[in-house]
């Protein structure tokens, strides 16, 4: 081997060192950022699933009320019937007053706004926890569809330096910004992109 052709052997090594230095910083890049949307999308995905069994508990909670106010009322209806039909007036008057309370309790039952456990109010809180449950799972959608935007531009990048195909890099830099973009979108709308 000639002077020249080490020369030029060399050279050609040096730029390829220089080229693979670059896209390994691409690659690092595109790891850091596959990082947060994993933890991000871990995130989002553990507060849907909490607000799903709030929003659960809540309904369970809310039947179980509506339920209690319906034995309640059929309870008062029922004695509201019989009532006149009792003879001592003392009995009479008590029974028109359990009426009365029973009427109050079923009232109560249906909204409670001091305690906010009223079936109106749990079905208020209930819904509001399936809206934060279905921003949640938008979210971790996004961040999945980035995640994998990410995973395939770290192979398209590493498949560069075994090729020396300079154009898979620059897929891999458009799948890059594109994870970027549905990481972004997660964060801050959620509900702009309907994919799934």
């Amino acid at each position: 081997m000639s002077a020249h052709e080490s020369m030029e052997h060399a050279e050609h090594a040096e730029h390829a060192s220089g080229e693979n230095k670059k896209i390994a910083l691409l690659i690092a890049v595109i790891a850091l950022c596959l990082a947060l949307s994993e933890t991000l999308g871990k995130g989002a995905q553990t507060e849907s699933i909490g607000k799903n069994v709030e929003a659960s508990n809540l309904w369970s909670f809310f039947q179980a009320k509506t339920i209690r106010r319906t034995a309640v009322q059929t309870a008062a209806e029922e004695l509201r019937i019989i009532a006149p039909t009792i003879a001592d007036p003392t009995q009479k008057a008590a029974a028109l007053k359990q009426v009365e309370d029973w009427q109050k309790t079923a009232a109560r039952y249906r909204s409670e706004p001091e305690t906010n456990e009223g079936s109106e109010q749990l079905a208020e809180r209930a819904k509001h926890s399936e809206h934060e449950r279905d921003l949640a799972l938008a979210k971790y959608h996004h961040f999945e569809v980035a995640s994998a935007a990410f995973q395939i531009a770290i192979v398209l990048a590493s498949a560069t330096i075994i090729t020396g195909m300079i154009a898979l890099a620059w897929v891999s830099g458009l799948l890059a910004l594109a994870g970027i973009g549905f990481t972004a979108i997660g964060l801050f709308a959620p509900h702009a992109v309907h994919l799934f």
